[in-house]
């Protein structure tokens, strides 16, 4: 907040120099300084490029009079942004850092591929990317948040997981890399999650297949 009134106080003090130094005879002809340059970074090339096209009307404008509202509606259409920061270079450059979302998921829509990233948005794509699950099953948003959150909590590595299995009952399954099943319990992801951390990391279940641990107090396992 300091920086912010600091920040004010020099615009102030700049403006207070520039009309003192013009005379009244060239005052009706002063123009505060439209933007005339507009850099975007964070994105692909071709994804910044893009963004720019969208501010064509800044260029009538200029950095005192910015309508911030417009500018965020811009950006955060992008389903690619997670989170940006704009930066004024008075007198007439404006820049604005993306910070672009983390795919953590794929999601198959009417047998299209969608990215599903860290802001909660579904991003098109026709790449695939290694090492990031897909998820089976209509799921909300909140529900993989959920998960995601106890994994990342836990010491399993949401990198081997290669499937998730949603049910209608609010239940996940996953599948390893590795070609194991866990089946967790609605109410005990935490627990159950842990509780598989140590069974796969115990020698003696070297060749396990299938943990279920969907019932309270009792645990199946099947080996390949």
């Amino acid at each position: 907040m300091l920086q912010l009134k600091n920040n004010k106080i020099l615009i102030y003090l700049f403006l207070f120099i520039l009309l003192g130094t013009i005379s009244n005879k060239n005052l009706d002809k002063f123009e505060i300084p439209k933007i005339n340059k507009i850099n975007i970074i964070g994105l692909s090339d071709e994804e910044n490029s893009k963004l720019l096209n969208n501010f064509v009307f800044l260029q009538i404008e200029n950095l005192f009079t910015l309508d911030k509202k417009k500018i965020d509606k811009i950006i955060s259409s992008n389903n690619l942004v997670e989170k940006y920061l704009i930066f004024k270079r008075y007198p007439s450059s404006l820049e604005i850092k993306i910070h672009k979302t983390k795919f953590l998921a794929y999601v198959k829509k009417d047998g299209v591929n969608f990215l599903l990233g860290s802001n909660g948005k579904f991003i098109y794509t026709e790449d695939i990317i290694e090492k990031i699950p897909l998820i089976h099953g209509n799921f909300k948003n909140n529900d993989f948040k959920n998960l995601k959150y106890l994994i990342d909590k836990s010491n399993f590595d949401f990198k081997e997981i290669k499937n998730l299995y949603f049910f209608p009952s609010g239940r996940w399954d996953l599948e390893t890399y590795s070609g194991i099943l866990i089946k967790l319990s609605k109410n005990k992801v935490k627990e159950n999650i842990d509780l598989s951390t140590i069974i796969l990391a115990d020698k003696k279940f070297e060749k396990v297949s299938l943990i279920d641990l969907r019932q309270e107090d009792q645990i199946i396992i099947n080996d390949k």
